[in-house]
């Protein structure tokens, strides 16, 4: 049995019809969107819609820990281009996703990230596209566990929860012998940014659950640039399935 597995697709839905090319099945674990690519801040919606000036001026805000100045900037950037925000950003989002979901191959299995919008899944999903949640399904012997989104930050993306509803969803899987999420667990190895200078949110809740549960393989991606891509828990070999908008590559797991 071979899976491949991508996480952070942000757009690349070119690399994305061809991540299942010679895998039984494919795995998606979030970040299908593209709101601003901190490589090229010429790309993703919020250069679309205000510039790459402007999109240049709010990373270095957000790299600097400058959130509440970029969110003074952000808004004032709204203001002027006058128009529904919401409206705006849903619009891009649907086309986006129209895009990515026509490229994902037969089967998926796919749960969201932080930047997602969970609602507007159903419409998208075709038949063969699976979407998980604090759920689980078996492939060939293997249960496979699926938790979604991210943690509160200061970022504020579309789909961060509280510690507490994201660690409900973590217990609700029970016993796994993959588990699958956006974030990785909180271990600073893993949550520790080398180009953004900077730790990410991980999960407490998904740390208890490796030295709990035992799984085989803990899968998560969220941090493009970690500081260690993999590393051993005890029975759990956890995996940073890597940065898919800037290698267009899958991580494969084989059993």
């Amino acid at each position: 049995m071979r899976i491949n597995v991508v996480s952070d697709v942000h757009g690349n839905a070119e690399a994305l019809a061809r991540a299942g090319d010679g895998a039984d099945a494919l795995i998606c674990l979030g970040d299908l969107v593209l709101f601003l690519d901190y490589a090229d801040h010429s790309r993703g919606i919020f250069p679309d819609l205000f510039g790459a000036e402007n999109a240049d001026r709010i990373v270095e805000l957000r790299t600097a820990r400058r959130f509440d100045e970029a969110r003074a900037f952000g808004r004032s950037l709204w203001e002027a281009l006058d128009v529904d925000r919401a409206t705006a950003i849903e619009g891009a989002v649907r086309r986006q996703y129209a895009e990515l979901f026509a490229a994902f191959p037969t089967p998926t299995y796919a749960t969201y990230g932080n930047v997602d919008i969970p609602r507007l899944w159903p419409e998208y999903a075709r038949p063969g596209t699976t979407v998980l949640d604090g759920d689980r399904v078996e492939l060939d012997g293997l249960v496979f566990g699926f938790v979604g989104g991210g943690l509160s930050t200061p970022m504020r993306t579309p789909y961060e929860i509280s510690d507490e509803e994201y660690a409900a969803k973590v217990e609700a899987l029970g016993e796994v012998d993959v588990l699958c999420s956006h974030i990785p667990p909180d271990v600073p190895e893993l949550t520790y940014d080398t180009v953004a200078r900077r730790f990410e949110r991980g999960s407490r809740a998904l740390l208890d659950a490796i030295h709990r549960v035992r799984p085989r393989y803990a899968l998560f991606g969220h941090v493009h640039q970690p500081l260690a891509r993999r590393m051993r828990i005890g029975a759990t070999e956890c995996v940073n399935v890597g940065h898919f908008a800037a290698t267009g590559r899958p991580w494969t797991l084989r059993w």
